[in-house]
């Protein structure tokens, strides 16, 4: 599914809240066909149209917002968080949680986000294709700090048509390309067959009645 989400999307609170118990175990059990665990402490979850919903309805709701108004708002903010036809998008999550950790990382981690890579291909048995992340352009613009980097980061893998073919027959890993951290995960079937649906535009929107 391609396009942006509209206010008609997005249900009003008390409709949200009679359903949002079903619809929260659904997205759930969704995002953990699209979670990717990093190395120690990195997670990327890949967006897709109803990770980006939940999010805007769970706004909604914990900030009480019930005019068009607002509504449009939160939807101009997460539907950057869509992926376009042919690219990937994701959230990266660095899973810090004492003092001491972000202390240690967030200084040594500054560049992160252009640091992951998709890799499409069996290690030796000949050239991969690699996906490189890319910031996305609002957050690209919000990292004015060079000495240390946020605990969450939005990217795209944008892919060509070479690699998105490839994909579909070819493994895949995650893989981060960092001075500071190196890690690699073999993306799993359940993960890999929602990825390509979203490159081939075949994401439908779970039923949130």
């Amino acid at each position: 599914m391609t396009g942006g989400l509209s206010i008609e999307d997005i249900l009003d609170l008390r409709a949200y809240e009679r359903v949002r118990d079903d619809y929260r175990q659904r997205v759930m059990a969704l995002k953990r066909r699209r979670r990717v665990p990093l190395g120690p402490i990195a997670t990327v979850v890949f967006e897709c149209w109803d990770t980006v919903r939940f999010q805007v309805q769970e706004m909604a709701r914990a900030e009480r917002i019930a005019t068009d108004e607002g509504i449009q708002h939160e939807l101009d903010v997460y539907n950057r968080l869509l992926p376009a036809p042919g690219d990937l998008s994701a959230t990266l999550f660095l899973e810090l949680t004492s003092e001491a950790d972000l202390r240690h990382w967030l200084p040594r981690l500054v560049g992160i986000e252009r640091a992951l890579a998709l890799e499409v291909g069996a290690p030796g048995a000949g050239p991969q294709a690699v996906v490189a992340s890319e910031p996305e352009a609002s957050h690209a613009e919000s990292l004015t700090r060079e000495t240390v980097t946020p605990a969450v980061h939005y990217l795209r893998f944008p892919f060509d048509g070479a690699a998105r073919l490839r994909s579909a027959t070819e493994p895949v890993a995650l893989a981060a390309r960092h001075p500071e951290y190196e890690a690699r995960t073999p993306l799993d079937d359940a993960v890999r067959a929602e990825l390509l649906a979203d490159l081939e535009g075949r994401t439908e929107p779970l039923p949130l009645g």
